[in-house]
């Protein structure tokens, strides 16, 4: 009896999890006129909602744009932050005092920094621009990123490096050879973390960014107008948007379950 409830709890949750996106899908390949027959569970595909953000409104520019904003942001922040993580977690540097003014950047809700952030990049010319919109997302993601690595080095034994430097090895080779393979887990969720919200963001994708720079997060919206939703559209370009993250979060699936319980069991 536990066992068919267990199974029946994991269906649910599966049906939960897939049903919306079975319905992205089955709607962006509707016709306009069955869009509003959710009854209508036979009907004949059709490609034109797919042919219209193609062609009619154009949206593969805003699905560069986030790929572009979205890579380059979380590649500087994983290159910044496991240096940074490493420095707090064993020469405890700023005495703890750094790691915390690092975290503090993420203890205030983002629309507070908007204001700040939106006059200086008007004055400074980052407004609708990749490099803006990579610079914020690096200073939000840095803190997370920083402080989700400096848990995961704090779980390697510190044993591990003093017999390797005893075996003579320098602290770059301890660093390339010993420390960096054992942090592969926890250095792969946090780059899933930091690319999934890169590409989901869109309050300061919406405020600082217009048409050169526009993320396809903004690039939806546009499709909900004050006349009408165009749905079947917009199903589509959000179907092709879910497409890079689940990829992403396939191909590190290995070492995400292997950081989310990384340093679980001990002893």
């Amino acid at each position: 009896m536990k066992r068919v409830l267990f199974y029946l709890m994991i269906l649910i949750m599966l049906i939960g999890f897939l049903f919306p996106i079975a319905w992205v899908y089955v709607t962006s390949f509707k016709p306009p006129h069955d869009i509003f027959k959710p009854d209508k569970i036979l009907f004949e595909p059709t490609l034109y909602n797919y042919n219209y953000i193609v062609n009619v409104r154009p949206s593969l520019k805003e699905l560069l744009n986030s790929f572009i904003i979205c890579v380059l942001s979380t590649a500087i922040v994983i290159f910044v932050s496991l240096p940074a993580a490493y420095s707090f977690a064993r020469f405890k540097t700023g005495a703890g005092h750094l790691l915390f003014v690092t975290i503090s950047t993420r203890m205030f809700p983002g629309v507070v920094a908007a204001l700040p952030f939106f006059f200086a990049y008007r004055n400074l010319g980052l407004l609708d621009t990749h490099l803006g919109l990579i610079l914020l997302y690096v200073y939000f993601n840095m803190s997370f990123a920083t402080f989700l690595l400096y848990g995961f080095f704090k779980e390697i034994p510190q044993e591990l490096e003093h017999a390797a430097q005893v075996d003579g090895y320098s602290q770059f080779q301890i660093l390339r050879k010993i420390v960096f393979p054992l942090i592969k887990p926890g250095v792969a969720i946090t780059t899933a973390f930091c690319l999934i919200w890169s590409w989901n963001e869109f309050f300061f994708a919406f405020l600082f960014t217009r048409r050169i720079a526009r993320t396809v997060s903004v690039g939806l919206s546009t499709f909900w107008g004050s006349v009408e939703i165009q749905w079947g559209p917009m199903a589509a370009l959000m179907g092709v948007a879910i497409l890079p993250t689940l990829f992403a979060a396939w191909f590190m699936q290995r070492y995400i379950v292997r950081g989310l319980t990384f340093g679980a069991v001990k002893g």
